[in-house]
């Protein structure tokens, strides 16, 4: 069974392509990093803050090792 293609789209209805959306560490050390469940609100969050000092993320949790 193939995995769902989402399109994302800015407040100006232009496409958002989630390649190019910056990942920052935080996300990389997060246990919502590549979990399917999560990407869509992962990927709206990161790119919402791409111009942003500072990232910040309310459903950070760290990755348990």
């Amino acid at each position: 069974m193939e995995e769902p293609t989402f399109q994302f789209f800015d407040d100006d209805c232009t496409e958002i392509n989630p390649d190019l959306v910056h990942k920052p560490s935080l996300c990389i050390s997060c246990k919502h990093d590549e979990d399917p469940s999560q990407e869509v609100l992962c990927i709206l969050n990161r790119h919402d803050q791409q111009d942003e000092d500072n990232f910040q993320c309310g459903a950070y949790e760290p990755k348990v090792v």
